[in-house]
């Protein structure tokens, strides 16, 4: 939120929360389905290399950013 000037991070702020809302009501639905057909740990293999590269495309993206504030 630091990267967002003030009066836009109502915004961006539901901007980002409604994917986010939209993936944590589907994964277990997929984690199940992963394990229901076999026993191995499907649901961690992929969601942690997900996990990296969501992380390092949003660190690429924004590292030429400043911060315009500390967030309290």
């Amino acid at each position: 939120m630091a990267v967002v000037p003030p009066e836009e991070r109502p915004a961006a702020a539901s901007v980002t929360n409604v994917p986010r809302s939209l993936a944590a009501a589907l994964t277990p639905l997929l984690a199940g389905v992963l394990l229901e057909r076999t026993s191995f740990g499907w649901p961690l293999v992929c969601g942690g290399p997900a996990k990296a590269i969501y992380d390092l495309l949003l660190l690429a993206q924004f590292r030429s950013v400043p911060p315009r504030e500390e967030i309290p």
